[in-house]
């Protein structure tokens, strides 16, 4: 039986190869889960149990297997050392999965501190829109690699919003394309689309406008449809290979 860790820090990177140097491939949060694939003095190549991505971490003390109870509702939750606001050690980003295993009066105790019961959301807990809370990402940094509010790629920004949600989502945009079944043609979009190029994704938040991690702005931003499916075309040479409906 496959053995599984959790990741008990904010957030951690995982690299192409084993080594800081290497391309940031992805990136786990808070509780997302792992098994080990192989060892050596200072890294671990690592399987991630949220979305089978393959990659490597440094060697830190990580938690045995936690099943969480809730997940983190807010772009950034405060981790206060006390059940009040008083002192703040650090934060969890949009999606972090605690075990909880204290309650008091309005705050949550999991193994690294308290959390504003406001903040999180029980671990079943699901939107009837999955995208319902993308806007909190907007003006978020842009980041090859990220998963964050301190940073976030494109398809990142879909995967975590239905993850949050209890539904499965790859990591990459070119694995995603050809998850996600059912098409759609561009002159028949409307929100919650997801529309594909090679190698870039962004979600039609209604039939005019997106919203996409966008490289070349370096940020999150909402866009009208038509100027960036022409504007893709224009600076990478690129079409869109799909549209796809869940």
């Amino acid at each position: 039986m496959t053995e599984y860790f959790t990741n008990t820090y904010s957030i951690i990177s995982l690299y192409k190869k084993a080594s800081k140097k290497s391309e940031v491939v992805t990136q786990m949060i808070y509780g997302d889960s792992f098994s080990v694939i192989k060892r050596t003095n200072k890294w671990l190549k690592i399987r991630i149990k949220e979305d089978n991505y393959l990659g490597f971490i440094q060697k830190k003390n990580y938690s045995s297997y936690l099943k969480p109870t809730h997940k983190i509702n807010k772009l950034k939750a405060k981790i206060y050392s006390f059940p009040n606001k008083i002192k703040k050690i650090n934060e969890l980003t949009y999606g972090s999965k605690i075990k909880v295993i204290d309650k008091q009066s309005q705050f949550l105790k999991f193994n690294k501190g308290w959390v504003s019961k406001n903040e999180t959301k029980p671990i079943r807990y699901k939107e009837k829109n999955p995208f319902k809370k993308i806007n909190i990402f907007k003006n978020v940094k842009y980041k090859w690699g990220g998963k964050s509010f301190k940073g976030i790629d494109c398809s990142a920004l879909i995967q975590v919003l239905l993850n949050f949600n209890n539904k499965y989502c790859p990591r990459d945009a070119k694995d995603q394309v050809k998850y996600f079944k059912k098409n759609i043609k561009l002159s028949n979009i409307k929100k919650n689309d997801i529309i594909y190029w090679k190698g870039h994704v962004a979600l039609a938040i209604s039939r005019k406008k997106l919203i996409h991690a966008y490289g070349p702005m370096k940020k999150t931003v909402i866009m009208n449809i038509d100027h960036t499916v022409k504007t893709i075309k224009k600076t990478a040479n690129l079409k869109v290979i799909g549209i796809k409906r869940l």
